[in-house]
């Protein structure tokens, strides 16, 4: 991996390590998702990032890909597991990271939270090139299942290239037994989830996350500004709907939109919860696997 590459991983890296010391302060009860997101979306842009996809707010049996939304009222509540999964892009290169906590302070799921922090630690202390991602499942598994709780393992981590998300390999959260091994030169986001549940999630109601996966054509107007707009502005990495609105104008964006997913334009992602209601935690760091010293560049 060229340094300069390097240097622009770690920028987004610490970018993104910012960002989420930023959100621990201004995160509390009663205040809504909506304000929390657009205050780490400014953060980000004043440190001179970018987003790698909109952020994350999970909360409890929820795992993953709840977004605020356009016309967001929810409000943290007291007792609420909230996960909160951010990433910064810097030309294209990315950071991903997550971390987990109990609004308002409290110790009914502390258990929980400490399950995916410790098989994320665990994870990235046997991460080297050449190792078999089954290997770095099994101790994300072993630390999970050591606390009493089960990984999630229909959920993964992921390989990360310049404007791609999930490029390449996948980390897995349990020993999936594959022999496919991660390479000096990677840059990698391993994320932990744990649950007091079964261990699967399963696709709830959409988001207001997209992504751009083909190009229809069609004749309304609206909806080719749309695709003009993610084609030049996030290329193949997700956006939000509240993003669309904040920067296409025109008559008819929610039809456009629907338009653009039922012609397959657009790929809408769903929030993924517990199968049995479990409560999830999730941790995330960004890791480059180079042949010396690892970098953990969100840490």
């Amino acid at each position: 991996m060229e340094e300069e590459v390097i240097e622009k991983y770690k920028k987004a890296g610490e970018i993104a390590k910012k960002a989420i010391e930023y959100s621990k302060e201004i995160i509390k009860e009663g205040v809504s998702y909506k304000e929390v997101t657009e205050k780490i979306e400014k953060k980000i842009k004043e440190l001179g990032g970018g987003f790698a996809f909109p952020i994350n707010l999970s909360v409890n049996s929820e795992a993953a890909h709840y977004t605020a939304r356009v016309n967001e009222d929810r409000v943290f509540k007291k007792g609420d597991v909230l996960k909160v999964d951010l990433g910064v892009e810097v030309d294209g290169y990315l950071s991903d990271t997550a971390y987990t906590i109990e609004i308002g302070g409290g110790n009914k799921y502390k258990d929980l939270i400490e399950a995916s922090k410790e098989a994320l630690k665990a994870a990235i202390d046997v991460i080297k090139p050449g190792i078999e991602v089954s290997k770095v499942g099994a101790a994300i598994q072993d630390a999970i299942e050591k606390k009493g709780f089960k990984p999630i393992i229909n959920l993964s981590g992921h390989q990360l290239e310049q404007w791609d998300l999930h490029a390449g390999i996948t980390i897995p959260n349990f020993d999936n037994k594959s022999n496919e091994k991660i390479e000096e030169g990677m840059a990698i986001a391993v994320e932990p989830f744990a649950t007091d549940g079964v261990g699967y999630v399963i696709d709830a109601q959409p988001s207001e996350i997209y992504q751009l996966v083909n190009v229809v054509p069609t004749r309304m107007q609206v909806a080719r500004k749309i695709i003009e707009w993610v084609a030049e502005k996030r290329k193949e990495l997700p956006f939000c709907k509240r993003w669309i609105v904040e920067n296409v104008k025109g008559f008819g964006i929610d039809i456009a939109i629907k338009q653009l997913v039922q012609n397959e334009s657009f790929y809408n992602y769903p929030v993924l919860k517990e199968e049995k209601g479990g409560i999830v935690s999730q941790h995330e760091h960004t890791i480059l696997v180079l042949g010396g010293e690892n970098i953990v560049t969100t840490a």
